[in-house]
């Protein structure tokens, strides 16, 4: 039974297991501002603690936009010292959707410029319309990406192509965006959401916990020496081997027929 937790910004629909999240300010193309940002903070804490959710889609209202960037107006009155906090509370909230232990599908959906790509980075994986355009031109602004874009774009297209557009502040159509690696998948606007939702089943199909356990190795191993990381991921595997889940799916597969998960 699908129920809401709509906020001011947001709107978040839970439907069989997954929230669907759309910022919802498509007027000036579902800008990030203050409080935008308050409604994600609050909004992901309670999607993280929330057992019926397992997979979160996000993406923006109408069709001209996923998210067009942080809120000009508000850039323009920052100094040093509010900068400083401006770049702290966003990073701090891209970094909480990250972590949240459960994936996150960004659905772009139109323009992902500045802030609004820095979301999409810090999403599990990117699906794009074949009308997106993405790109950090936030060196027009004499600036530099704020909350992550720095540090996940190298990561993610390597150093060079992320630095073509940082230094350069192009922005970018959906099939070079694929080209590079910044989105996973190209799809036609009018089948972004049935894409989103097609693949939140795939991953609703596998065990929960090994679901949160790739999640786990993935993020934490990314910051440890291979050996460490290679460590980790024996812990983890460890970890599950002693589950109800891994029993019931090796039982299954033995048994020809489709595991029953518990989540235990």
């Amino acid at each position: 039974m699908a129920h809401t937790m709509n906020t001011e910004t947001l709107l978040c629909e839970i439907a069989d297991q997954v929230a669907t999240v759309t910022l919802n300010r498509p007027r000036v193309l579902n800008a990030l501002n203050g409080q935008v940002f308050g409604d994600l903070k609050n909004l992901f804490t309670a999607l993280a603690k929330d057992a019926e959710v397992r997979v979160i889609l996000i993406t923006g209202a109408g069709e001209k936009a996923f998210a067009a960037g942080a809120d000009i107006g508000e850039l323009a009155k920052t100094d040093r010292v509010n900068g400083r906090a401006l770049a702290r509370r966003g990073r701090t909230i891209f970094r909480q959707i990250e972590s949240c232990g459960k994936p996150v599908i960004a659905l772009i959906n139109g323009f992902a410029l500045g802030g609004g790509c820095e979301l999409a980075l810090a999403c599990t994986m990117r699906i794009s319309s074949d009308t997106a355009k993405l790109g950090q031109p936030e060196a027009k602004l004499g600036l530099i990406p704020g909350y992550g874009g720095t540090q996940r774009l190298p990561r993610l297209v390597g150093q060079s192509a992320a630095l073509k557009l940082l230094l350069t502040g192009q922005i970018i159509n959906a099939g070079e965006a694929l080209r590079i690696g910044l989105v996973d998948e190209v799809v036609p606007a009018d089948r972004l959401l049935d894409r989103g939702r097609e693949l939140a089943s795939s991953i609703l199909a596998m065990a929960p916990l090994a679901v949160a356990a790739c999640l786990e190795a993935v993020y934490k191993g990314a910051d440890r020496d291979l050996d460490a990381a290679l460590r980790l991921e024996g812990e983890i595997f460890g970890r599950l081997c002693g589950t109800a889940d891994k029993a019931e799916g090796t039982r299954a597969f033995l048994e020809k027929r489709p595991p029953v998960w518990t989540g235990r």
